[in-house]
């Protein structure tokens, strides 16, 4: 992915290095992330909402610390695909005749305090509405690499792109009238409400995608493909047969293999903002 020279975003918040603060209850994206990352990596993910539920703490402290020159570039690469995503949706909301609120990128390490809750490391990327904040540990885009077998630029800014998708849906009014909607529902229901919201992301970043490329060129060859392949490596069906050796479509949370990868790609080649996953049957998707 081509960014040289490109701006980064001041809507950013470096709080790596920091500790303590007392975790609470994971906001709706975190606790769907806990399930899928923790299966993935072989452990109990009741065992680590557990341990987050228990810790306690004052406000989030600074320690010393430094960052590799590695680190700082992932770093920059984040406020950079940040910046990005608030020149596209900023011009597509115009089109649109509304105003875009981007949201601000945290990078934090270990744990971090949210107005949604705590949350570790252990949730993968997430976004909390309740402060319209993004939030990612950069030990994941190495997760990305060795578990999810999704090495590269583009499939980070994919990842980044999914999170603001989420803001959009948020300031479209879409999230909160879906997460009203899941308060009321039953658990099959509420699972697939949370599917056509993730797919939705996935769409919105592939969105992302089709004017970031149409303004910069900035996708060089094989970068679609990339993240279409995260996107395979982070379906529902993939992880859980992955982590258990079996797949159970009702209790899937974002989406499978196909339609993740099926709905990124559309959003991409279309970059059509009357699209949504909230019509037709749940079976269509």
């Amino acid at each position: 992915m081509k960014l040289d020279g490109r701006r980064e975003s001041e809507n950013f918040e470096d709080r790596r290095g920091m500790s303590g603060g007392q975790m609470a209850g994971l906001g709706i994206g975190g606790m769907i992330i806990v399930g899928l990352i923790t299966l993935l990596m072989g452990g109990n993910p009741l065992e680590v909402v557990q341990q987050m539920g228990g810790m306690q703490g004052g406000e989030e402290q600074q320690q010393e610390v430094t960052f590799s020159p590695e680190e700082e570039a992932q770093a920059k690469f984040c406020r950079q695909i940040l910046a990005s995503t608030e020149d596209v949706w900023s011009a597509v909301f115009r089109q649109m005749g509304k105003t875009y609120t981007p949201p601000t990128l945290v990078l934090f390490s270990g744990q971090v305090q949210t107005n949604c809750g705590g949350a570790t490391s252990a949730v993968g990327p997430f976004y909390c509405s309740a402060d319209q904040k993004l939030y990612i540990d950069l030990s994941f885009f190495k997760q990305m690499e060795t578990d999810l077998k999704s090495p590269g630029e583009f499939p980070r800014a994919y990842v980044i792109a999914h999170e603001v998708g989420h803001h959009v849906e948020n300031l479209l009014g879409i999230l909160p009238q879906v997460h009203a909607k899941m308060s009321q529902a039953g658990k099959v229901q509420a699972n697939q409400l949370s599917v056509r919201l993730e797919l939705l992301a996935d769409y919105y970043a592939g969105v992302w995608a089709h004017y970031e490329d149409q303004a910069f060129g900035s996708l060089e060859s094989g970068d679609l493909q990339k993240a279409i392949n995260c996107a395979q490596h982070i379906g529902d069906n993939y992880l859980q047969e992955r982590a258990q050796g079996y797949s159970q479509p009702e209790s899937f949370t974002h989406g499978t293999s196909d339609q993740r990868m099926r709905w990124l790609k559309r959003g991409y080649q279309t970059g059509d903002m009357n699209t949504t996953t909230f019509t037709g049957s749940y079976e269509s998707l």
